[in-house]
């Protein structure tokens, strides 16, 4: 096994005891639930739905993916109720570096998807399209391939390209296709989450040292939707983790995370609008260490946001602000506000009682 950290990982405790719950009532008073759409296809979505609420703070945002467990969803409240009624962590840092992030799309669409953020130098582009790899695994690979190559078309020889599976590949697909991408000359920053589990990206990473591929391993959904984030840790299963606030129950039980792990970490967002994605901004701004550019330039993929002042990068950077969420009567869903309500309900609840997941 490679080496990692053999002292003992720190605790980590549940960072809402002690700090007061609102009211449901309270929670409820200002709910907009709004439907975001795509410009491009991402995460199997073309529109983005989330829960918009207001609290002492400011408005906040609750954006479980709608597929979660109510368990897995009360993080998500926890991260809103930092946001409006508890507060960030303190900044270290005004702006942060972002990267662009590139979807499964064709080669030819690339240049476009780059532009959006203008001033990155460095690209998380997503790897192992499901639809296509459950299909033809040496077909996706040669559109991962095309996608990265032209990815460094429209970067440049300096940019950092990293690349993101979200865990869809096996073992032994992963080695194929990191051998495939390092036999074309490309250096990748890293491959996020090439497989699903924790165990798995232990077996790959040795598996590449023994045949001599160079890429670093960083974890994502190994430690935001496990019962044990400190287990990629424990098993030397990554050389650094990707972290979103809003998943980890709000920035300071994030940073707790991060502290607990030892491991370089890059703050990513989890396709929120721009309400939610100033959690991991806040993150961002108070590590004392970033592990090069963060992942919230995702406001990019909207083609329309909640705001007219949208939390977007400027040369490359995004600013620590809040978001007044203008527009978002117009993206209203008011048929879906019950769903919501009720989600946000039940989610409160495991917070009150100790159960959050």
């Amino acid at each position: 096994m490679l080496p990692c950290p053999t002292d003992r990982p720190q605790a980590v405790s549940d960072p809402t005891l002690g700090r007061e719950l609102p009211a449901l009532e309270e929670l409820l008073a200002h709910l907009v639930v709004v439907r975001l759409p795509m410009v491009v296809r991402f995460r199997g979505l073309t529109t983005r739905e989330t829960a918009l609420v207001r609290g002492p703070l400011g408005w906040a945002e609750f954006a479980p993916f709608t597929e979660y467990d109510d368990a897995e969803a009360s993080r998500w409240l926890a991260a809103t109720l930092e946001a409006g009624w508890w507060g960030w962590p303190a900044p270290v840092r005004s702006t942060v570096p972002v990267n662009v992030t590139v979807p499964a799309v064709a080669a030819e669409e690339v240049p476009a998807v780059v532009a959006r953020v203008p001033g990155a130098g460095t690209a998380k582009i997503k790897v192992a399209e499901r639809s296509v790899l459950d299909r033809d695994e040496a077909a996706s690979t040669a559109n991962d391939l095309a996608r990265i190559a032209a990815v460094r078309r429209a970067m440049g020889p300096d940019a950092a390209l990293r690349i993101d599976a979200n865990g869809a590949w096996s073992v032994r697909q992963a080695a194929r296709a990191l051998e495939q991408v390092a036999a074309t000359g490309e250096r990748l920053d890293y491959c996020e989450q090439p497989c699903a589990t924790a165990a798995e990206l232990a077996e790959l990473r040795e598996l590449l040292v023994a045949r001599g591929v160079p890429t670093r391993i960083a974890a994502d959904e190994s430690i935001r939707r496990a019962a044990d984030p400190l287990l990629v840790r424990a098993l030397g299963a990554a050389d650094l983790i990707v972290v979103k606030a809003a998943p980890m129950g709000g920035a300071a039980a994030a940073a707790q995370i991060i502290t607990a792990t030892g491991l370089p970490t890059v703050v990513s967002s989890a396709l929120e609008s721009s309400v939610g994605l100033g959690a991991g901004v806040a993150l961002a701004s108070s590590m004392p260490e970033l592990a090069g550019a963060c992942g919230l330039g995702t406001a990019a993929l909207f083609s329309h946001d909640v705001t007219s002042a949208p939390l977007v990068p400027e040369g490359g950077r995004i600013a620590l602000r809040r978001v007044e969420p203008d527009r978002a009567a117009e993206l209203a869903a008011p048929d879906r506000t019950d769903w919501w309500a009720r989600r946000i309900e039940r989610s409160l609840e495991l917070l009150r009682t100790g159960q959050a997941g």
